[in-house]
């Protein structure tokens, strides 16, 4: 049975009302899949027809790099999803792989159904076509932060930028990252180590303090 309350999660069916939604999924021919700890949903290289919005479990999306070493690029959470650039670009062939982490519940859209007025004119299909390109503006905006981030040259100015990002976000300097420190030296680029060496470093500095993945940024 769908959770129709983790599906409403997902920005893409913002405004509609619960019971339009499972004739909505109806319409857009939605199916639920299951797999398994370590399976992959798709592949980089593997043509790719749908969207996913995850219902259970986790999953990561993955890139390998030029020694053949997959690096985590972001991870889903329930009621979250991917495969929307892809989808929207009608780019059929993945350059990410996406794997479950653990047994995971996905629903899978066909995006064409999403992009493409339905042909009973479905009075849905407009908003579903507006929070799709609010989705894509935001996750524009998160990569663009992300290449100012890695683009800088030593952790130090990886790690102050991306807190001054979240500083700039939160509109505080005081606040909670989303990453602990495998997933944040993941997303930096950066070894674990070495990164949490540096933050031991600034903060006794006095630039910052930190507790687990809630930070301060100290002014002078």
């Amino acid at each position: 049975m769908l959770d129709y309350q983790i599906i409403k999660k997902n920005e893409l069916f913002k405004g509609i009302e619960n019971n339009n939604l499972k004739s909505i999924l109806s319409c857009l021919s939605a199916k639920v899949s299951v797999y398994k700890k370590g399976e992959y949903i798709y592949m980089a290289g593997e043509n790719v027809y749908y969207i996913g919005i995850l219902l259970k479990g986790q999953v990561v999306v993955l890139k390998e790099d030029e020694n053949g070493n997959m690096n985590i690029l972001s991870e889903i959470s329930p009621g979250e999803m991917f495969g929307e650039a892809l989808a929207c670009a009608e780019i059929e062939i993945s350059s990410v792989s996406v794997q479950a982490v653990e047994t995971s519940e996905i629903l899978l859209i066909d995006y064409k159904k999403i992009i493409k007025t339905c042909s009973s004119a479905c009075t849905f299909h407009t908003l579903l076509i507006e929070n799709m390109l609010k989705i894509l503006a935001r996750k524009t905006i998160m990569l663009n932060q992300k290449i100012e981030i890695v683009s800088k040259r030593t952790i130090r100015e990886k790690l102050m930028t991306f807190l001054a990002i979240q500083k700039n976000i939160t509109n505080s300097n005081v606040f909670t990252i989303p990453y602990n420190r495998e997933q944040l030296s993941n997303y930096l680029y950066v070894d674990r180590s070495a990164m949490s060496r540096e933050l031991g470093k600034m903060r006794d500095e006095g630039l910052i303090k930190f507790k687990k993945n809630r930070f301060e940024i100290i002014e002078h």
